[in-house]
């Protein structure tokens, strides 16, 4: 059913509103008025019924927020064959100190229930009446509630930690290999749904079409936050797949003798989202054990996989501390951050430790105390990178007692460069030369005039026709992973970026293989007869902000009916960005019916148990919503959105889509109750 009616408690022309302009909702109060009597023009020309009348629960929360029905964006659709849901088995949240010890989500144990019953159970809202609803039983997660508050209390004071969550949302995020006790209930259902899976939802072209379950202002163009991830992570499992790997290639020119290089050693960036210092460092010792400890050269960094996409990280809200704030790069190294860990030493000092270590830099190994609150980084302890250390403007408050914080450091090459250097050498390596990060291929003549020749020349020796290490990332599920579920900004770049420079490759590998398979020999091969290395002939695409962003459009343009959203960049991090809550609706409705559809769906957070959505259950305890939704969040300090999936009730599958945008700040906290309200009433039918 689609409700259409005028909204409750607004005047009668504003109840006419659905505008189609796809202008921006802007955040500044000129382009709020401006948008405004776009919105009046297009009154006459809007039919009566494209305005939903909103539930009273959701009406009710934005009464209580402040805010109007003009504020939201919002769009619930059916998706699917009730009887062959493609999303995860629910998960219902136990309490094992409570004396009856029921889940507080769902009060049905699947254990005790037939596979597939169907089964009566009344639920009561906060703003209607007890309902009886029709509860289709199915397979189970079930998770202790002590254990989900124990880890969020665990990983509070990390919030920041670049490693797992980079983003401006303040929502602990919750692991999910870490102390969460998983245990399936087996049921019969979940292997019919796994067989389900394989004879019909993984067929694109078996669809079942719904009319929306409500639309509201669905057209206009709205600022996203980090909903907007979803594009570009969606389009990088569509274009990509869910199994690709970012390698990174090391070459070198001249020769080696023994175990020392004579010559210089190049690393070739791929755009890896997540070269993790660790992973750097598993990088470098595989180097060593090609043969290599002792390099009479340099080390190059070639990133030129990226080009041109430096940012100024104070442009967005003059924070260029903040993780989230980082630049990507062709060879990003643990997203520019370092971890500054605290431990006190007495009432007066605390002990500092840095990870990683910067070469070449000085970071001071103490600091002072005062009396104050802990807090962050830029307040507690007022860091200023310099030109060669590290200076820490304020003493550390006492209240901090042994915490990290994760600081970003300006220069994402400078930054690459200085712990390539730190890690080589604590591998017990040696380099005569120095570490050079550039954003321009290698090119062997031009260096080995500027370096000094050994007695034979073995250093204008040309490079090495193959890397003696190709080392692989993190498979794209994974990485969308950390992307979705902790809204990792800058790796989300990276991926935004990888589509422009990989695409093309991956076209030509199937074009490729289309011929060889029409001819039944592989006759169309061609060698690049000026290459004398794979660093030449194997070098990824480079790529812009501006081609990347024109082919996601293209993909946009291709697969969907909608207008592209306006990007300018992929995360979301922005203001000048703008997508409808009709467009967010379509692309997660196209991707229900795809084959990657399941590595993207259990990338989202899960509502009241894990991600930015874990607090769910604390703003709406009774929420129907809680272990039966997967949302991406997001938040600014004028929006905050919801987009993904919720199971209902009844068993039928539901895209949600929300958006509040306003010209004021907003009350972060009673603004998510508004769309905490949508998830709730979906998850009821």
């Amino acid at each position: 059913m689609l409700l259409t009616s005028k909204t409750h408690n607004r005047p009668t022309a504003f109840a006419k509103l659905a505008p189609f302009s796809k202008q921006p909702y802007m955040l500044y109060k000129p382009a709020h008025y401006l948008a405004s009597l776009t919105l009046l023009a297009s009154v006459l020309l809007t039919p009566l019924c494209a305005q939903a009348v909103l539930p009273e629960a959701i009406q009710t929360a934005l009464t209580r927020a402040n805010l109007s029905a003009t504020d939201i964006s919002m769009v619930i659709t059916p998706v699917g064959d009730k009887t062959a849901s493609r999303l995860p088995a629910p998960i219902q949240v136990i309490d094992s100190t409570k004396s009856a010890n029921q889940p507080e989500s769902l009060t049905t144990d699947s254990a005790a229930a037939e596979p597939n019953s169907i089964q009566k159970q009344t639920t009561q809202n906060n703003n209607t009446n007890a309902k009886e609803i029709t509860v289709h039983q199915s397979a189970l997660v079930t998770i202790e509630k002590q254990t989900i508050k124990q880890h969020a209390r665990q990983l509070h004071a990390y919030t920041d930690d670049p490693y797992t969550y980079q983003s401006i949302e303040s929502v602990p995020p919750l692991l999910p290999d870490d102390a969460l006790k998983l245990t399936k209930n087996p049921t019969k259902n979940e292997s019919s749904k796994n067989n389900n899976d394989k004879s019909t939802a993984h067929n694109p072209a078996i669809k079942i079409s719904f009319s929306p379950l409500l639309s509201h202002q669905a057209d206009i163009a709205r600022t996203p936050a980090s909903t907007m991830k979803l594009v570009p992570s969606f389009i990088a499992l569509d274009t990509l797949g869910a199994d690709f790997v970012w390698h990174t290639r090391v070459y070198h020119t001249g020769i080696i003798i023994g175990d020392t290089l004579y010559g210089d050693l190049i690393i070739q960036g791929s755009g890896d989202p997540k070269m993790t210092h660790e992973r750097l460092q598993q990088l470098l010792y595989k180097v060593q054990t090609a043969g290599i400890r002792h390099i009479n050269g340099d080390i190059i960094v070639d990133s030129s996989v990226f080009t041109n996409v430096t940012k100024d990280p104070a442009a967005f809200d003059n924070s260029p501390l903040r993780p989230y704030n980082a630049s990507p790069d062709g060879f990003l190294v643990n997203f520019s951050s370092v971890g500054i860990q605290s431990y006190p030493l007495d009432n007066t000092r605390a002990q500092l430790t840095y990870t990683p270590q910067l070469a070449n830099y000085q970071l001071p190994s103490m600091i002072n105390m005062r009396s104050a609150a802990c807090g962050q980084a830029r307040y507690s302890i007022a860091p200023q990178w310099q030109a060669a250390q590290l200076t820490l403007n304020s003493n550390l408050p006492d209240s901090c007692g042994e915490h990290a914080f994760y600081v970003a450091y300006p220069d994402a090459k400078d930054f690459a460069a200085r712990v390539i250097a730190s890690k080589w050498q604590t591998l017990g390596n040696t380099l005569s030369g120095k570490v050079i990060a550039q954003e321009t291929p290698y090119h062997a003549n031009e260096t080995a005039n500027k370096q000094k020749k050994s007695p034979h020349g073995l250093a204008a020796i040309v490079m090495s026709p193959l890397p003696i290490v190709s080392y692989p990332s993190l498979n794209l599920k994974q990485q969308i992973y950390d992307i979705n579920h902790f809204s990792n900004n800058v790796m989300t770049e990276q991926v935004a970026l990888s589509i422009g420079a990989y695409k093309a490759d991956v076209n030509k590998k199937d074009t490729h293989q289309e011929s060889v398979n029409k001819k039944g020999t592989d006759t169309d091969k061609t060698i690049n007869n000026q290459a004398i290395s794979l660093y030449q002939f194997g070098q990824p695409t480079a790529t812009d902000y501006p081609q990347a962003l024109q082919s996601i459009n293209q993909w946009w343009q291709t697969n969907l009916t909608t207008p592209p959203p306006h990007l300018t960049n992929g995360s979301g991090l922005c203001r000048d960005c703008s997508i409808s809550a009709a467009n967010l609706s379509e692309l997660l409705t196209y991707a229900y019916n795809q084959p990657s559809f399941d590595a993207y769906v259990s990338s989202l957070g899960i509502a009241g148990v894990s991600g930015t959505i874990s607090a769910h259950s604390d703003r709406l305890p009774k929420s129907q919503a809680i272990g039966r939704a997967w949302i991406k969040t997001g938040t600014l300090n004028n929006v905050t959105s919801m987009a993904g999936y919720v199971k209902g009730l009844s068993g039928q599958d539901y895209v949600v889509v929300g958006l509040i945008n306003t010209d004021h700040a907003l009350n972060a906290y009673t603004a998510r109750t508004v769309l905490d309200s949508m998830l709730d009433w979906t998850a009821q039918h």
